[in-house]
This record gives structure tokens, C-alpha cells and sequence, in this order.
């Protein structure tokens, strides 16, 4: 969702900046479009970091053995972990 605002907002922006060729006394438009580029570039970045972080997982495999006898109890018991990392949390 944030690459897509990334890319509104720099569309608007190079519109504002190169397309509009209004003169208002109190607002320079040219002005609003760059940082309006500005932005959406930053937003259009930090989205791409948060979509490449979201993708990592963690893969653990475990064999549990018997301390008594010092060797896995069963060659079938084998316990695997995934974890997925969640980024969303807090945004």
C-alpha cells in the first residue's frame, strides 16, 4: 500500500511541478510538486525496506534426545519451528 502512495504522491508532485502553469501570489506550485516528489520517493523506499524485512523467516530444526542414553530416542522425532517475522506491529 505504501509503494502505491510512494508513486501517487511523486505523479501528483511532477504534475504540480512540470504540467501546472497557474500563478497563485500566496503558494509557488513548483515548490509544493518537488517536495511532494520528495515525498513520495521516501514513502516509495520505506516500503520497499518494510516488504523486503516481511519476507524473512526463521526455519529451526530440533531432535530431541534421551540425556539418559545420550542418543535421539527415535530417529522419527524431529520437531521443526517456523517463525515469520511480523513488522506490522505498531504501524
Amino acid at each position: 500500500m505504501s509503494i502505491g502512495a510512494g508513486i501517487a504522491l511523486f505523479a501528483i508532485g511532477a504534475i504540480l511541478a512540470f504540467a501546472v502553469n497557474v500563478d497563485i501570489g500566496w503558494v509557488s506550485l513548483d515548490v509544493v510538486g518537488y517536495i511532494l516528489m520528495i515525498a513520495g520517493a521516501v514513502v516509495f523506499l520505506t516500503g520497499i525496506v518494510l516488504l523486503f524485512r516481511r519476507r524473512r523467516t526463521d526455519s529451526v530444526t530440533r531432535t530431541v534426545a534421551d540425556p539418559a542414553v545420550a542418543r535421539p530416542v527415535d530417529a522419527g522425532v524431529t520437531q521443526r519451528v517456523t517463525r515469520e517475522t511480523d513488522d506490522t506491529v505498531g504501524l
